[in-house]
This record gives structure tokens, sequence and C-alpha cells, in this order.
């Protein structure tokens, strides 16, 4: 099938045009912001909470920084080092594009990490409520990967293949999609029954390494239908960049839930 012909602005009014794209990543921020004001507020769901509605406000800012300035690291030093080792200005030129999810998410963590100090909270708290949110941001994210027409996967002759603007004649995976379903909607599903139903921010760290676990199985599953980045290609037969940098998330999710489910 066709690209759907998705009008890329949304509004227009006079100069200034909102596009789709923006407003999926705004709806993730708002509605993943909403769910953590709620998660904080729920007594019943902590043993000892530490975090409150003012911290979650607070938090967003510290991880939209963390979110730009690792993303950007991550995609200069993970993807493409050669290129700005030699034009190193142009690793600050975040309007030409190229981030990198694995860079974004060691930067939110180290975020987090300098919030819980400066704001004397318990970090692992802090790291199990992101945990449960981001699965939000990550399914309207991949939506807007999907509208944009960008990420897309490799040909297929599935009967949902499609012929996206830009990448040729054959019909290609709809990855964006594939990840939106299990890094968003999957996830968010068995991390909303583990804390609703399991009470697992009972056991502070639990959540997060769910979330790491969860979200590297789910990168290195669409992996295989994933287009790899063409100044990558394949590192090893059908092993690419992404399932590299997701098998550390794998090992230190698994790591966490069972250190966290451990303890007392």
């Amino acid at each position: 099938m066709n690209f759907p012909a998705i009008d890329p602005v949304a509004l227009q009014i006079g100069p200034v045009a909102i596009k789709w794209y923006g407003l999926a990543y705004v709806a993730g921020l708002t509605f993943a912001w909403w769910y953590a004001r709620r998660l904080v507020a729920n007594d019943r769901l902590w043993r000892r909470n530490s975090l409150t509605t003012v911290h979650v406000d607070d938090l967003l800012f510290w991880c939209a920084i963390g979110v730009i300035a690792g993303g950007r690291m991550g995609y200069v030093f993970f993807y493409n080092p050669s290129y700005y080792l030699a034009h190193p200005i142009e690793s600050l030129a975040l309007w030409q594009g190229g981030m990198s999810f694995h860079g974004g998410f060691l930067g939110v963590v180290v975020a987090m990490y300098l919030f819980a100090w400066v704001k004397e909270v318990d970090f692992l708290q802090t790291f199990d409520l992101a945990g449960a949110v981001v699965p939000i941001g990550l399914f309207f994210g991949r939506l807007a990967n999907f509208i944009n027409a960008e990420l897309w996967g490799r040909t297929t002759d599935m009967p949902w293949g499609v012929v996206f603007p830009g990448g040729g004649a054959a019909p290609r995976h709809p990855s964006q999609l594939y990840e939106a379903l299990l890094e968003g909607l999957v996830l968010f599903v068995v991390i909303w029954w583990l804390v609703h139903r399991g009470l697992k921010f009972h056991k502070p760290g639990f959540i997060a390494g769910v979330f790491a676990l969860g979200y590297g199985l789910a990168r290195i599953i669409v992996e295989f239908f994933r287009e790899p980045d063409a100044h990558i290609g394949y590192l090893a037969g059908p092993i690419t960049m992404g399932m590299v940098l997701s098998l550390p998330m794998v090992l230190a999710g698994l790591g966490f839930m069972m250190w966290a489910q451990s303890r007392e």
C-alpha cells in the first residue's frame, strides 16, 4: 500500500505551521506528565514515597535536558563518530537532525541521578517513576516517526507493507508502528499491571529494570524488520548497531529486577 496522504501540517495560523510531528511529541510529554503526577499522588502504590507532584513538574525539565544532550551525543559517538571528529562544530547542529534513543536514555539516567541528589529524593523511586511513564512518550514518538515517513523498515512482500516517500518503489515494513506497539503500548500495559496489581513500586528499582529489559527486547526484535542506518549497515550478518546498544539494556534490566526483588 502507498503511504497515506498525511498533510504534515495539522494547523496553519498565518505564517505559523503546527505540524502533526510536533503535536505527537507534545501529546507524549503531556500524558506522561499527567500519569506521573497520578502515580506519585497514589500512596497505596508506594511503601515510603519521597516524591511529590512538584518533583514531577521539576523532573520533566531535567529529563528534557538529558534527552536532548544525551540523544545528540549518543548519535555523534555511536552512529557517526568519524564524521563528527572531522566536523566537531556540527555535533551541536541539532536542527540538522540525528538523535539516538540509547544516548538519550543514558542522558536521562544521568539527569535523574543528579535530580535525586539535588532534591534529596530516592533515586531508585525516580527511576521507577520514569520507567512507568516513558512508554507513553515512546508510543507517541514512534507514531510521529511514521507520520514523518522516517526510520522505515526493510523491504517486504507482506500485505501491510508500505511504500514510503523516499524509500524506493518497494513496500517496506512500517517498523515505526511495530515499535509503537511493542515499546509503547505493550510495555506500558505490562508495567501498569506490575505497578497497580503487583505493587512493584514497593521494590525500588524493579520497574526501572522491567523498562530497560522490555525496551531492549522490543528494540532487538524490531531491528530484524527496521532498515539500518545507511552509513553503518549491518555489523555482522543480521546484527545491527541498534541490537548491540540494546543488549546492555536487557542485561542491566535483568540485573536490576533480580537485585530489587532480593531486597527487603
